[in-house]
Order: C-alpha cells, then sequence, then structure tokens
C-alpha cells in the first residue's frame, strides 16, 4: 500500500445498484430516508438513481420523485445512472429546479454478451454511447464519469482479456470523464487480478481518476477493494449491508458492504469520513424496512471494540 494513501473515498450506491435487485417494493419515501440516515453517516457521494425504462428495473421508476425529494446540500453529490440519451435528457430535467442530480454516471461493457443483455449494445456501441452522453454531459455543464462493467469476468464470455479492457478505458478517457471505475461486476475477481489490471490502466492513464466497484459473490470484494487502492484506485463503490446483485447477470449477488469496507479502512488507518456506529444504525433500520438480514457480516458482527 502507498504510503501517500491515506484517505479513500466511499461512493454509496445502495440507493441504486443495491436496491435495484429487490424483489419487494422499496417506496420513495423510504429510499428518501435511507439516503438521509447514509448523509448522517458521512457519506458524500451517492449513486441515488436510476434513468433507465421502468419496465427494465421497475425499482427505479420512481427516479424523478427521488430526485425532487432530495435535500441539497454543498457538500454532497448526488448521481444518477444514465445510459442513453433519454435517460440523459430526464437527468439534465431534475436540475431545472436549481437542484437535482449533481453528476452522471454512465457504464460501458467489456463483454459482447452482457453488453447486448444489460444495454441492448455490443462492446464497441456502448463505447460510441458512452462517449456521446460524456461529451454533451459536460456541455450541459454537468459532470460525468464511467464505468466499465465486466471488466473482471462475464457470465457468457468468460474471462476478460485485460489490454481489451486497458483499450476501451483509454478511448473513453478521449471523451474526457472525470473518472474512471473498473467493476467486476458478477464477482469473479482475485485480488491479484485485480492489482494488475488497475496498475495496467494507471499506467495507460496517469492522470485519470479512477474507482473500483467490487460485487460479493465469491467472497472476494474486500480483498479486492484492498487492492484496487493499493494499485492506484482511491475510490471505492460500495452498498449499505452488501445490497444489490444485477438483473442481467446470472447468479451475481450483492455489492460489498459499506460497512465492511468503513471498518476495515478505519480499522487499517485510513480516514473514510463515514462513521460506523451511525452506519450501522442505518443497516439496522434497513433491515427491518426490508424484514430480513441484509448480507454484510460487520452488520451482523458490529465493530470492534464492542461498544460499551
Amino acid at each position: 500500500m502507498p504510503k501517500s494513501v491515506t484517505k479513500v473515498e466511499i461512493v454509496e450506491v445502495g440507493p441504486r445498484d443495491g436496491l435495484q435487485n429487490e424483489s419487494q417494493p422499496f417506496s420513495t419515501e423510504a429510499k428518501l430516508s435511507l439516503i438521509n440516515r447514509l448523509i448522517e453517516a458521512g457519506i458524500r457521494r451517492l449513486e441515488v438513481a436510476s434513468f433507465v425504462h421502468p419496465k427494465l428495473v421497475p425499482q427505479m421508476a420512481d427516479a424523478e420523485a427521488v430526485v425532487a425529494g432530495l435535500s441539497p446540500s454543498d457538500d454532497v453529490i448526488y448521481i444518477g445512472l444514465v445510459l442513453n440519451d433519454r435517460g440523459l435528457d430526464r437527468a439534465l430535467a431534475t436540475r431545472a429546479s436549481g437542484a437535482g442530480i449533481d453528476q452522471i454516471g454512465c457504464v460501458a461493457v467489456a463483454s459482447d454478451e452482457f453488453g447486448r443483455a444489460n444495454q441492448g449494445q455490443t462492446r464497441s456501441e456502448s463505447i460510441e454511447v458512452t462517449k456521446a452522453i460524456l461529451k454533451r454531459a459536460r456541455a450541459e455543464g454537468i459532470a460525468a464519469q464511467v464505468t466499465l462493467s465486466a471488466s473482471f469476468g462475464c457470465p457468457f464470455e468468460g474471462d476478460i482479456p485485460m489490454d481489451r479492457v486497458v483499450a476501451m478505458a483509454a478511448e473513453l478517457a478521449e471523451a474526457e470523464p472525470i473518472e474512471i471505475a473498473l467493476a467486476d461486476t458478477i464477482g469473479a475477481a482475485v485480488p491479484v487480478q485485480v492489482a494488475e489490471l488497475f496498475t495496467r490502466v494507471r499506467e495507460a492513464l496517469p492522470d485519470m481518476p479512477l474507482r473500483g466497484h467490487f460485487h460479493n459473490t465469491r467472497n472476494t470484494a474486500v480483498a479486492n477493494a484492498w487492492a484496487a487502492l493499493g494499485a492506484g484506485a482511491a475510490t471505492l463503490d460500495a452498498s449499505i449491508g452488501g445490497l444489490g446483485g444485477c438483473p442481467f447477470a446470472p447468479k451475481a449477488t450483492g455489492n460489498v458492504a459499506t460497512e465492511d469496507l468503513v471498518y476495515l479502512f478505519e480499522r487499517s488507518g485510513f480516514e473514510t469520513g463515514v462513521s460506523l456506529p451511525a452506519l450501522l444504525d442505518a443497516v439496522n433500520w434497513l433491515q427491518g424496512e426490508l424484514g430480513r438480514p441484509t448480507p454484510g457480516m460487520v452488520g451482523r458482527a458490529g465493530g470492534f471494540p464492542p461498544a460499551n
């Protein structure tokens, strides 16, 4: 781990990536309560909505209502996922009142088969669409970043060549995103693989901020997050309680739990700006709303040393 690394930024994706895979309805009011609890715990960058067709992802059908209910803040960044021009139109419309989405999140897919299942696009098509969104967002005066989905493996094609991911990152960088994320969408990666790919992308794009996005399908997400930090990713996605998955990826389970990463990094001497006790209170509340335990480990065991 580089000695210069002392802070870790956590991007909370639970309100979007976490809830999109839930079978039971989660009301707009409950989503807003979750977002506010996360902010109270210290989270300052949150993925709050997905501007996709409601028939494809029903849990995100209330995207505009969620954004309308957000509390504007100078130090909180609200992210909206956008996959096409129509989605960008919807995200930009939320800003008409002076509030709304602060940042656009785009997705390009490193696998043709997964791209067709997830976005109805081939790999090349997703690159072109994403570049167009990035350029248009910049012209509209809103920051935009991109995630390279299935960077470490595809449920249909298997292993993804690292050369392909590095080349895609370099091509997308031409459209000037503020950040590029490498995503283990199906939870197939291991730390050695993560370290190598992040190192190679860092060497190809030395000035581009990198972010890691890991799912815990095979119980490697926490280790992968640690490896990504050591290889140049100063920012990591996480989902409260470890919720999530992907509707279009067979057997893919939840994201790495926010509380698990906060425990890991804070106990290891890094600053996250997040209060673990407040986060665990939010986990307990979430479990009550869902009517079941969440997958995250620290949410079950609690912090350490135990509170008196």
